[in-house]
């Protein structure tokens, strides 16, 4: 793996991903918070966000941990909350291919909405695959290391923040903060509009698979916007 990293490039990428840690922080706050209130142990709780590492799986689990729900159901209903990783994963195959497959396996778990979001920015610039491996390894690397300490600060306040507190707005907000850098041209804003509608109108399906049918004709609808702007120009 020595032949595939820069360090340069390493520091680069977690440095451009830290103005992202500030809608990151309050997140991982809330899930450590979540985790204690739906009764897990702090060992637990901890556990849960080193291995998981995925904020949006996680407030699921811990809401469903709080009501009794069995555990194939909150396994499921995390499988099927992280199918977007899938999607990123699909954007980024082509640029990691050259990568060996332990460098792989490495970033596959690093992946998040935020890393994706900055990553990909840089390999539709570049071409070089170690320097691009390297900057998204530190990216990764950074958010996952913040968002252990965040989560431990909210495993500590959540034994004397009261229960009553609703702090679950932060969850979106932190999306909004990946999202909107990456709304630039009318193709974007045509998948954002999609989505969001989607999402909406489908909220009824249950297992929260509207994320899924959202993300699938924002696909569509992105793809489609591509190919009408290439046929324009």
């Amino acid at each position: 793996m020595r032949t595939h990293f820069s360090r340069p490039a390493f520091y680069e990428g977690a440095r451009d991903i830290a103005p992202m840690l500030i809608g990151i922080v309050p997140f991982g706050i809330v899930c450590g918070i979540g985790a204690i209130a739906a009764g897990a142990s702090p060992v637990a709780a901890l556990a849960m966000s080193m291995i998981m590492f995925s904020g949006a799986a996680q407030i699921i689990a811990v809401q469903l941990l709080a009501v009794g729900a069995p555990f194939a159901v909150i396994l499921v209903s995390c499988l099927v909350v992280s199918l977007r990783l899938v999607m990123y994963s699909a954007a980024m195959a082509p640029y990691l291919r050259p990568l060996d497959h332990r460098w792989r396996n490495v970033l596959s778990f690093l992946l998040t909405d935020q890393a994706f979001a900055g990553t990909l920015q840089r390999f539709r610039k570049s071409d070089d695959v170690r320097a691009n491996a390297s900057y998204f390894l530190g990216s990764g690397a950074f958010i996952w290391l913040t968002w252990q300490f965040a989560t431990l600060a909210g495993i500590v306040a959540g034994q004397v923040i009261a229960a009553s507190w609703q702090l679950d707005f932060v969850v979106p907000l932190c999306f909004l903060a990946v999202l909107v850098p990456l709304v630039r041209d009318r193709v974007s804003m045509l998948v954002f509009a999609v989505a969001t509608v989607a999402v909406i109108t489908l909220d009824a399906i249950p297992l929260r698979l509207s994320l899924v049918c959202g993300g699938l004709l924002a696909i569509a609808a992105g793809m489609l916007g591509d190919r009408i702007r290439g046929a324009r120009e």
